[in-house]
């Protein structure tokens, strides 16, 4: 009698990188004749693929491991694990309470499924992460589904910003090899791909021999059957000239850029290591915007820093009602164990961060109505994803500045682009109607 196949679910939290290695584990298991869980209840493995750039990611991931361990009763073989960026720092604690039978590392992927044999013919627990950071993967599921996918383009990160674990857990930058990164590429447009995103911890730093960023950009927008290009994430002391007029000029290179301000006040940025002032950010920035039309600029911005006064956080607030971007994630600063802002201390009281939190999100907010109230009755360009679950009659997609857009669904297909005028707004949504032209395949 045949072995009935194991099962794996993978839960994925954190970055859009974390995103891309669960789809290398992913593969590694379907090779090795692993299929598909529907959910965690039918899985014979768990794996959690972990963040640690803050502490509520992590607190997260122990408490989703403890409600898997409690599938046991059910399940007594389940095997659980804990992979990405929590398991390389933590290691074997994480085996401490006794939920956890498998920890890799964040560069350890290579021997995944070695790893995986070895505990379930010896027993565990397991846990890898005397990564070498010298890996870069390609590796994917030989099946895609979708019309949008990740592309790593270089791992690690050099920056060492003060408040940042990254370095010390993704290891120093490593560019692939273009050639590779186009094969990648290729391949996922003959799957039915039609939108790429190049993924880096600090993507416009990438480097392999003479081909910087800007020409990896300008080989990637001629691959055939590619719709869009997009980038993220970008650090404001690299973001060259060269860049930007390859956004200006490469048509599917899409009018978006995430360039991180993370503080509007210069101490704070020095203490943070950020590698560059306040009036260096506004130059890129304004050039960025004069130089590509219709562009869009998101950010990351921390409050709460250590030491930071209120008159340094009120300069943030400056900065944001100057800038004006069209939408940041906002976050209050949290030690990291390991980092060099940790040895700074963590002065500023609690609820002095929440607050200031709150103030910051309700300027973004009021920012971000004005910026969408701008796009009424202007047409847009709308890569369609798929049909709305709440809204029958209605296709889901983005536009080019990255905006999510609703538009009927009549004569409208999956991964068809189409111009589309909007209607109405809302924080979250444009309203799309008049579709104007033939849908492109």
């Amino acid at each position: 009698m045949q072995e009935e196949a194991r099962r794996f679910y993978i839960e994925t939290l954190g970055c859009q990188m974390n995103i891309y290695d669960s789809e290398i584990i992913s593969a590694m298991l379907l090779a090795d004749g692993y299929i598909l869980a529907d959910g965690p209840a039918d899985a014979d493995l768990i794996l959690l693929n972990t963040c640690s750039v803050r502490d509520r990611a992590e607190r997260k991931a122990l408490s989703m491991a403890a409600q898997f361990a409690s599938l046991r009763k059910e399940r007594p073989g389940l095997i659980i694990g804990i992979i990405g960026c929590m398991a390389q720092r933590l290691g074997e604690k994480l085996t401490e309470g006794g939920n956890i039978d498998l920890v890799v590392g964040t560069d350890c992927y290579d021997y995944f499924t070695e790893l995986l044999r070895r505990l379930e013919i010896r027993g565990g627990p397991v846990v890898e992460t005397s990564c070498n950071f010298v890996s870069n993967y390609t590796l994917r599921p030989e099946t895609y589904s979708s019309i949008k996918a990740f592309v790593s383009i270089m791992r690690g990160c050099n920056n060492f910003c003060s408040y940042c674990i990254v370095p010390y857990v993704r290891g120093r930058e490593r560019s692939k090899e273009h050639e590779a990164i186009l094969a990648e590429i290729n391949n996922l447009a003959g799957l039915g791909v039609k939108e790429v995103t190049l993924l880096g911890q600090n993507v416009n730093s990438y480097e392999d021999g003479n081909v910087d960023f800007a020409g990896l950009l300008a080989m990637v927008n001629d691959v055939d059957l590619i719709e869009r290009v997009r980038f993220t994430t970008s650090h404001p002391k690299d973001l060259t000239d060269d860049l930007i007029f390859a956004m200006r000029d490469l048509d599917r290179v899409c009018e978006h850029l995430h360039l991180p301000i993370q503080s509007g006040n210069d101490r704070i940025l020095q203490a943070m290591s950020r590698g560059y002032t306040l009036a260096e950010y506004r130059s890129r920035h304004d050039f960025a915007r004069a130089q590509v039309p219709n562009l869009a600029v998101t950010t990351d911005v921390m409050v709460g820093f250590p030491s930071e006064t209120d008159a340094e956080y009120e300069d943030t607030l400056a900065a944001f009602r100057d800038l004006r971007f069209d939408a940041a994630f906002m976050f209050r600063y949290s030690v990291r164990e390991g980092t060099r802002a940790a040895d700074l201390g963590d002065d500023v009281a609690e609820e002095v961060k929440i607050e200031r939190l709150k103030r910051l999100i309700a300027l973004q907010n009021d920012i971000t109505d004005s910026r969408k109230q701008e796009l009424l009755g202007r047409t847009v360009e709308v890569l369609v994803e798929e049909p709305s679950a709440k809204e029958p009659g209605y296709m889901l997609g983005r536009t080019r500045e990255n905006w999510l857009a609703k538009i009927p669904s009549k004569g409208v297909r999956q991964g068809s682009k189409v111009n589309a005028e909007v209607t109405s707004v809302t924080r979250w949504m444009l309203t799309c109607a008049g579709v104007q032209g033939k849908a492109e395949a």
